[in-house]
């Protein structure tokens, strides 16, 4: 393919908007397309957290021995419904046959390289944009409530040193509370915890917000509340893309929607392993008392509950469920995320104000994101989804690399 002058993006997520802002910089004339505002999809309530040196693939090993609950407990953070959905059932057969060593391993290796060059590129971005996103970089705890759960994640720990992400250290609870004072209402409930200094957090649909603008201020080409419906081809390329205000047309694209590029690759001759794993958030304001809530972001790995202070609030997350594309929010799904904030923070916040929200995360079934083209794709047609709950952390260096797939032709 020649070298491109105009890209059309499919998507405003932050996955989407990382990838109009790097080929921007690279010099590219760019349209992005977005039926929403800007961040409103699977960005907008994400948990907060930039996890950039610790790494956890879902498809584990461990999942074997949880699999009764995943299918039958209404209480596991991690639910498996299964529906009459071809799409599902191929995603969840191949899901657990990534759940094994070998591919975890190999996981994590990927996952760790894309995510220290995403952690370049975004402070490249804090640096010349110095966006309102209520940043900060206080680290993290991932806390382990059995010695069973802890000796899993010391082999996770030494895993990820021999990949060079030598960072993280084993803490007890009272080295955790001497961290995060806000921990100490917890103590008895923790066996210990990895903790990682470097760790970040941010607001991703202010950042979202924050992109737009300075995008649009430089000359993007923004179409909002026009929805993708499909494309036309000549050629074994795009021609244009269909969509509710007309066709489009562009020397390249990027398709950056998430679940919903499923449905658009399989129009085009491309099977993209993507279902959406359905989350939940909540967020609260925070006391401000000392030791009352937390600054440092936590995740509590038996719950799959992450919390991250975003400003003067907190932002609370967590569940992963394979139940196609149901957007409702359950009354008990907010009460879990209450519950756990309550039981690790008693005294973080007086409640009165939940701002519940749900989305879709777009995940494949070993965790890797499918970046750009794709065997049977149209040749000027490349792919950035399927980031899962990492499309935060991952999203500029899977912009960086969506350029090198560009500029390579």
């Amino acid at each position: 393919m020649t070298n491109p002058k105009h890209v059309c993006v499919l998507g405003a997520g932050i996955v989407g908007l990382a990838t109009a802002w790097q080929l921007h910089r690279e010099g590219y004339r760019v349209s992005v397309i977005e039926r929403d505002a800007p961040g409103h999809g699977a960005s907008g309530g994400n948990g907060a957290q930039l996890s950039y040196s610790y790494v956890q693939p879902l498809a584990d090993p461990s999942i074997w021995h949880q699999l009764p609950k995943l299918l039958l407990s209404p209480q596991s953070p991690l639910k498996l419904r299964p529906r009459l959905d071809p799409l599902q059932w191929r995603w969840g057969l191949a899901f657990l046959a990534a759940c094994n060593a070998d591919t975890s391993r190999e996981t994590t290796a990927q996952l760790l390289a894309l995510a220290a060059q995403s952690r370049a590129a975004f402070e490249e971005l804090m640096a010349e944009l110095e966006p309102a996103c209520d940043f900060s970089a206080t680290g993290k705890l991932v806390l382990y409530s059995s010695a069973a759960a802890l000796d899993g994640a010391r082999r996770q720990l030494e895993l990820q040193r021999t990949l060079g992400s030598g960072s993280q250290r084993l803490l007890t609870p009272d080295e955790c509370i001497a961290i995060e004072p806000a921990l100490a209402y917890y103590r008895d409930r923790m066996a210990g915890a990895i903790h990682t200094p470097s760790e970040c957090s941010a607001d991703c649909l202010k950042l979202c917000t924050e992109l737009e603008a300075a995008l649009a201020q430089r000359g993007v080409n923004f179409q909002l509340g026009v929805e993708v419906q499909g494309f036309v081809q000549s050629g074994g390329r795009v021609a244009a893309a269909l969509t509710s205000a007309g066709p489009i047309e562009a020397d390249a694209y990027v398709l950056a929607l998430g679940s919903a590029s499923t449905r658009l690759g399989r129009e085009l001759g491309a099977y993209l392993p993507v279902y959406p794993l359905k989350g939940y958030s909540i967020t609260v304001d925070v006391d401000d008392s000392p030791g009352a809530a937390p600054h440092v972001n936590v995740t509590d790995s038996a719950r799959k509950v992450v919390f991250a202070r975003i400003g003067s609030r907190l932002r609370v997350a967590g569940m992963a469920e394979l139940v196609g594309h149901d957007a409702s929010i359950p009354a008990e799904r907010v009460e879990s995320l209450v519950a756990a904030t309550r039981a690790l923070f008693p005294h973080c916040s007086r409640f009165d104000d939940l701002h519940p929200w749900t989305g879709m995360r777009p995940a494949t079934p070993t965790g890797r994101p499918i970046i750009g083209r794709l065997a049977n794709a149209p040749s000027n047609l490349l792919f950035n989804t399927g980031h899962g709950a990492l499309g935060f952390t991952l999203a500029f260096g899977s912009a960086l690399r969506i350029g090198h797939a560009l500029a390579s032709g």
